[in-house]
């Protein structure tokens, strides 16, 4: 299969040692790893509704503590079925689009009349995730997949979740970073199967709006995607109104414990 002739390539180890690698080798000097993330973007939220599945994330990105970019995507389409959102080190997020142009370009030149789903993608991504953990080399994100493909029982819904050492799971809604202490009550407690496309987008900015209050890495620029049978439709960036009156906002520090 095309998915597992790219995987081959990325994940059980036939790939060529970057140039960096290659030259601290043949210098007999010490290899080099990420050792830790520089560029990175927080939380991403995705739910399933009743035609298909939503995301979303803010549109910045941190060098180390300084919110630094304001307009970086970090949700993106993958062939004709599939949405991938990304937190965590950005340039490792291109490297990991970089993977799947290759993945989707494959399976397009076998020219059979298939096309990878978004599980065989997830599939795909938890073993080139795993992988490079293994090797002490990860690719620092955590991954959000979904998708909507025909199958047996007719539209198939999918929504999956990978982190940086290949630890995966499929949900009806996820969030990663801060949302997955913060906005997966908020999904647990209102989210239902059949919502529609409004109502999934009020609940998604309910959860970014909590999160644009307590995470200091989020700022007010957000963009949703969806993607359904007819494909994938990934909306430009808004902001959502804020309110900062509430009297906790006003002296964060009083009642609190210690010299601050």
């Amino acid at each position: 299969m095309a998915w597992q002739q790219a995987m081959g390539s990325h994940a059980a180890g036939g790939s060529q040692a970057p140039p960096a690698a290659a030259a601290a080798a043949a210098g007999g000097g010490e290899t080099q790893r990420t050792q830790y993330p520089y560029v990175t973007g927080t939380s991403v939220i995705a739910l399933k509704y009743k035609d298909g599945v939503i995301m979303a994330c803010d549109t910045g990105a941190s060098y180390g503590s300084t919110l630094r970019y304001k307009s970086v995507e970090r949700i993106k389409a993958v062939g004709k079925h599939s949405l991938i959102g990304a937190s965590g080190e950005y340039s490792d997020f291109q490297e990991i689009l970089r993977y799947l142009d290759e993945l989707t370009l494959s399976d397009h030149m076998w020219d059979d009349g298939n096309s990878l789903g978004p599980k065989e993608i997830h599939s795909y991504l938890t073993r080139v995730m795993y992988n490079r953990r293994n090797k002490f080399d990860p690719l620092w994100n955590t991954l959000v997949l979904g998708g909507v493909k025909k199958g047996p029982k007719g539209d198939e819904k999918y929504l999956g979740m990978v982190n940086m050492i290949g630890t995966h799971f499929e949900e009806n809604h996820v969030a990663t970073g801060f949302g997955n202490h913060l906005a997966i009550p908020i999904l647990r407690a209102e989210w239902r199967e059949e919502m529609t496309f409004e109502e999934a987008v009020k609940l998604v900015e309910k959860c970014l709006l909590v999160l644009l209050y307590r995470d200091r890495s989020s700022i007010n620029k957000f963009q949703i995607a969806k993607i359904t049978t007819e494909g994938s439709t990934i909306y430009p960036p808004y902001s959502l109104k804020t309110y900062w009156g509430f009297s906790h906002f006003e002296n964060p520090a009083q009642g609190a414990v210690g010299s601050w």
